[in-house]
């Protein structure tokens, strides 16, 4: 009982003519005749009761009718529903991303995506770089948006570089360097410091500290909050002052004021990250999204 047989049975019922039926399936009507007579040999049943002027369907014939119809169906469905996988039109995409990073831009990539691929199902994933190592590794997230991977696993990961980000102070609104657009950090070797946790963002932790070593001071750490937002909030109660990715400007930062450093040129790229070996059409296309919209993103996000 194949597809070919099955589109015979139905047309032949929906004409009740064979003759009819092969000029619709451009065929011949002893083709038809044999398709026919297979089903009925198959089953062991009855389809049509048949005269020199009439055909008409049984019981047993409007059953197949019901399910073949149904089959037939679900053979087209899969055909489109495999294409559409095929072309990255259909299927699962989980995206981790750096909340304070990717704030301003990412629910726009996804949106414009969904637009494009209505069919496929989005999950997104709040993980700072730490956390998003292992899911990257072993597939349970697709994409990342995160800070540089480690050495020793980076060479496994296709990564391209969204925006640069900078460093900057951050200090309560009622702080004496508040009105300061720009400062030297030396100046601030005396305050004390919240930063970012170091088991939370190695290499950013690490950073922080060599900067303000390059500045002749040790900092005064206070806080080490795991999470950005927290960061900044601590910052507008006053707890001490910050040195963060200028991205956290993006959070909820009312009480914040925000400073350049001079002679700080670290830079901390922000990647859209996924595997060299991947195939998978889904995370091509919302790469070329992220990728297209790099312009209007770096533009955003500068200092």
């Amino acid at each position: 009982m194949d597809i070919k047989t099955l589109k015979s049975f139905i047309t032949v019922a929906k004409h009740k003519s064979f003759s009819e039926a092969a000029r619709e399936l451009h065929t011949v009507q002893p083709a038809v005749s044999r398709h026919i007579s297979t089903l009925e040999s198959d089953l062991g049943v009855t389809l049509f009761k048949r005269n020199s002027r009439d055909v008409a369907i049984t019981q047993a014939g409007l059953q197949l009718l019901k399910d073949a119809s149904a089959i037939l169906a679900l053979t087209e469905q899969a055909r489109t529903q495999v294409k559409q996988a095929h072309n990255g039109q259909r299927g699962t995409l989980n995206i981790a991303h750096l909340s304070s990073a990717c704030l301003p831009f990412l629910a726009a990539l996804v949106s414009q995506y969904k637009q494009q691929f209505p069919q496929v199902h989005v999950s997104l994933f709040e993980m700072t770089a730490t956390e998003q190592i292992e899911p990257l590794k072993n597939g349970e997230i697709d994409i990342a948006f995160s800070r540089p991977l480690p050495a020793s696993i980076a060479d496994t990961f296709a990564n391209h570089d969204i925006y640069i980000d900078q460093f900057v102070a951050v200090v309560n609104h009622n702080h004496p360097l508040a009105n300061t657009h720009s400062i030297g950090l030396s100046k601030m070797k005396n305050e004390q410091f919240i930063i970012f946790n170091r088991d939370e963002a190695l290499g950013l932790f690490d950073e922080t500290i060599t900067i303000c070593k390059q500045a002749k001071f040790s900092p005064n750490i206070v806080s080490q909050p795991r999470h950005m937002q927290t960061l900044v909030t601590e910052v507008a109660a006053g707890l001490g002052v910050a040195i963060a990715p200028f991205c956290v400007s993006k959070l909820y930062s009312e009480g914040c004021h925000f400073i350049k450093l001079e002679n700080v040129e670290t830079k901390m790229p922000v990647q859209i990250q996924y595997k060299q070996s991947n195939d998978n059409a889904t995370v091509n296309a919302f790469v070329d999204i992220a990728l297209n919209a790099r312009e209007a993103i770096q533009a955003e996000m500068s200092v």
